[in-house]
């Protein structure tokens, strides 16, 4: 199942709303446009908030820094996501940072233009929902499975959300393009590298997936989670 219906909410075209060409100007956008390059950050923590970000090209990670200064990654976003809309909800510092994860390019609204548009659109109101509402659930389950699951069960079913959520049916597979590192995967299941190498090494010897820099394709869903 593709991920793209989500970003399609009761006949809204979402990229048009947030990045619409003005006729007869050429290719010039309503809204701004800009480009980062790979490793540069497109805010940090403390920074103020009164911007909001729709992902048009790249990939973005959200994260923060732990008390020792570790990196905690909370997500990695691809195109056609939204962050940093915790300003709508009165946020004024940033909590986290969004960094470039290759060259990535993002309409940028502010917040008086996004309730502009949320104004001109009513799907936009059930996106933005939606947005939070599924952000908040994916953190407690993550929480969830901190607390009560071990590092292998973890991995597994992080690689069945993946597949689930941004992958593609081709024929009885699921295939996940611009697949992660072995560290990104670490990161976002709290466990260690040479743990996540271990799970991916021993799934794909049972044939139940496989991978490389580029891709994750999982032969059969329902048998990766029964590997849990």
């Amino acid at each position: 199942m593709n991920n793209q219906s989500f970003w399609y909410l009761e006949n809204v075209d979402v990229t048009g709303i947030f990045c619409p060409k003005k006729i007869g100007r050429g290719d010039m956008d309503k809204h701004s446009h800009k480009t980062y390059k790979r490793g540069e950050y497109i805010y940090l923590p403390e920074e103020h908030a009164d911007r909001i970000y729709f992902l048009t090209e790249g990939r973005v990670k959200i994260g923060t820094y732990g008390e020792s200064g570790k990196e905690i990654t909370k997500a990695i976003l691809n195109k056609g996501e939204v962050f940093g809309e915790l300003s709508l909800v009165g946020e004024t510092k940033r909590r986290d940072f969004a960094y470039a994860m290759e060259e990535t390019m993002v309409c940028v609204l502010t917040v008086d233009e996004m309730k502009s548009l949320m104004r001109e659109h009513n799907g936009l109101n059930m996106f933005i929902m939606k947005i939070m509402g599924s952000r908040m659930l994916e953190m407690e389950n993550r929480l969830e499975s901190l607390v009560f699951k071990d590092s292998r069960t973890r991995i597994i079913e992080y690689l069945h959300g993946l597949g689930a959520k941004k992958g593609q049916r081709v024929g009885y597979e699921t295939l996940v393009r611009k697949f992660m590192t072995h560290q990104e995967i670490a990161n976002l299941t709290a466990t260690s590298r040479q743990t996540v190498t271990t799970v991916l090494n021993e799934l794909r010897n049972k044939n139940v997936i496989t991978f490389n820099r580029r891709r994750l394709l999982i032969r059969d869903m329902e048998q990766l989670l029964s590997e849990a």
